[in-house]
This record gives structure tokens, C-alpha cells and sequence, in this order.
């Protein structure tokens, strides 16, 4: 069957208010952008020109169809995004620091992104993609945790490639021992996986990027790539692990780095025409080029979705 996705994502499409400033009263400001690390990195795929898709559920609100209308907008394909009358969009409220480092708060008790049910999985479409995506958000709570499942299982079995990214929120889990149990049981489905190395040490036991990638390369995972801030990202394969410089950047917002970093990343691979297990080390490194130049790009405007770079931005930084 011809793949009619390149990469479909389930997950948290949510309202990130980030902080803007002060009004001329003194009170603090937010400006509401899409966002969600499942959307974001579609949307920085979408920029590089694959065809993507979006599973998850929104509320039938304002916020809701505002979501819906901006993936639309940019060229995500939006029948598998459920909109509900009877939950409400979940919402996260970003504080900036003095670096663009991001501070969360979030209105998800439930958000509508924790309330996707099995039943409402497109199956045409986990059947037809050549990539699923997912993260850690929803494994916080039931039903989304199972309907997360029973999507990786049956994109599993029609052959696509699990991608994962765990993305840890402390906000969002009752301790950090639930936390890393959720979190770690994806990680034997995935064949391709991103982390931080802030969650190294939760996801693996091990606090080094180094020992933290042979851990998870043990597990069964065919690629791994941990991002190191600054430092660029460190991947490893089969065949050995390299670390990769990043692309010097004046950040204003970091809001989406890690996620555009891996839309890079997979557009990457995409076009490599290579299944995780047959990358080398070479391969992966020229993917995190990719990823860390599309990061690059992203930190320099605000927001998650409309900071995504276009194909002819990110090539132009990998021949500077």
C-alpha cells in the first residue's frame, strides 16, 4: 500500500499563552499561540515538505477550531483531530525568562487532549502512514494512555516506524515515579527516539547522554538522539555515537526547539529512504543537521507552529 503520510502524530494540540509583557497597567500579558510538541513538530515536517497528519482531540471552542484552523493552515491534515462539546481545549500559560527559557502552567483537568478515546482512532490513517509520532502527555491519563497504545500497535503492525518523544512536564504527572514508569513503558515500541538531556536520567536510569543512548539502543530502540541545548545533540546507533554542533542562534523564544529539531530530523530521514535500523552513524549525524538547523531557525521568532522555518531557510543554513 502506498503510504498516503509521511509522518501522522498523535497527541496534546493545546494553547500555549506566553508571556508578552506588561500591559500599560502593570498586569502581565499573554499572547495565544498553537502549540502542543506532537503539532509543533508536524508543523516543522510540514515546513520541510512532508505530508502530515494530526490525531487527538480539541474542544468544539474557540480555542478548539482556532487549533484545527491552524493546522489546516499549515498543511496538516486534520481528519483524525476530534472535536468535542464536552471538554474543554486544554491550555498551557508559558512565563519567559531573561534566556526565552519557558516556565509552564496548565488548565488540563481534563484538557480534551487526555480524553482521546481508542475508539476514535482513524485506522485508515495509522494503516497509511509511513511514521507515527508520539509523546509522553498522553500516557498521563486515561483514555488517551490506551487509545496512545492501541494507535503505536496498530501503526506497528501495518509498518510504520513508532517515533517517540518522551517530553517531560512535572505539572502534569502525580510524582516523578509515575512519571517515569508511563514514560519508559513506550519505549520498547519505538524504533526512533528523541529525549533532552534534562530527561535522560528519568528515562534510562542513567544521567550521561552517553550511557543514557547505550541504555535505550539495549532496550531495542534503533536510533536514538538526545539534544544537549546549546551543545547541538549527541545520536547513537547500532554502529557507534557522534555528537553534533549546533547552529549558533540568537534566541527569542525556545518554545518548539525540541520539537522542530525532530521534524528536521525525520524529514531527514524521510528523504534518506532508510528504516531506523539501517541508519549509520553518518546517516544519523546528517539528520541532526537537519534537526539542529530547523531548531536554530525556530528559537528566532515566537511561538511553537508559526515559528517553523521553510525548506529554503534550513538549506540555506546548512551551506553557511
Amino acid at each position: 500500500m502506498t503510504a498516503r503520510f509521511d509522518i501522522a502524530a498523535l497527541g496534546e494540540l493545546l494553547i500555549d499563552f506566553t508571556d508578552r509583557g506588561l500591559s500599560d497597567a502593570g498586569m502581565r500579558l499573554f499572547e495565544q499561540n498553537p502549540g502542543g510538541a506532537p503539532a509543533n513538530m508536524l508543523a516543522a515536517a510540514a515546513r520541510l515538505g512532508e505530508r502530515t497528519a494530526f490525531i487527538g482531540k480539541v474542544g468544539d471552542d474557540m480555542h478548539g477550531r482556532f487549533l484545527r484552523d491552524t493546522l489546516t493552515a499549515a498543511g496538516i491534515d486534520v481528519t483524525g483531530l476530534v472535536l468535542s462539546p464536552d471538554v474543554f481545549t486544554t491550555l498551557a500559560f508559558v512565563a519567559l525568562d531573561d534566556r526565552g527559557e519557558r516556565h509552564f502552567s496548565f488548565a488540563r483537568k481534563p484538557g480534551a487532549d487526555t480524553c482521546l478515546r481508542s475508539d476514535e482512532l482513524p485506522a485508515p490513517l495509522l494503516s497509511s502512514a509511513r511514521v507515527l509520532h508520539v509523546g509522553s502527555l498522553s500516557l498521563t491519563d486515561e483514555p488517551a494512555r490506551s487509545a496512545t497504545f492501541a494507535a503505536v500497535e496498530a501503526a506497528k503492525r501495518a509498518g510504520a516506524v513508532i517515533s517517540y518523544d518522551p517530553n517531560y512536564r512535572a505539572a502534569l504527572w502525580p510524582d516523578e515515579a509515575a512519571a517515569a514508569a508511563q514514560m519508559r513503558s513506550m519505549v520498547p515500541y519505538a524504533d526512533v527516539m528523541k529525549l533532552s538531556d534534562e530527561e535522560t536520567l528519568l528515562l534510562t536510569g542513567a544521567a550521561e547522554p552517553e550511557e543514557a543512548a547505550h541504555r535505550l539502543l539495549a532496550q531495542g530502540v534503533s536510533c536514538v538522539a538526545v539534544t544537549l541545548g546549546e551543545r547541538g545533540a549527541l545520536v547513537a546507533v547500532a554502529g557507534g555515537m557522534q555528537t553534533v554542533p549546533a547552529f549558533a542562534s540568537d534566541p527569542v523564544d525556545t518554545t518548539g526547539a525540541g520539537d522542530g529539531f525532530w521534524g528536521g530530523f525525520l524529514h531527514r530521514m524521510l528523504t534518506l529512504d532508510k528504516r531506523p535500523a539501517a541508519l549509520t552513524v553518518a546517516d544519523a549525524a546528517d539528520c541532526a543537521r537537519w534537526g539542529n538547523a530547523t531548531a536554530a531557525l525556530c528559537i528566532t521568532r515566537r511561538g511553537g507552529i508559526p515559528a517553523m522555518p521553510a525548506l529554503g531557510d534550513v538549506q540555506a543554513l546548512l551551506l553557511r
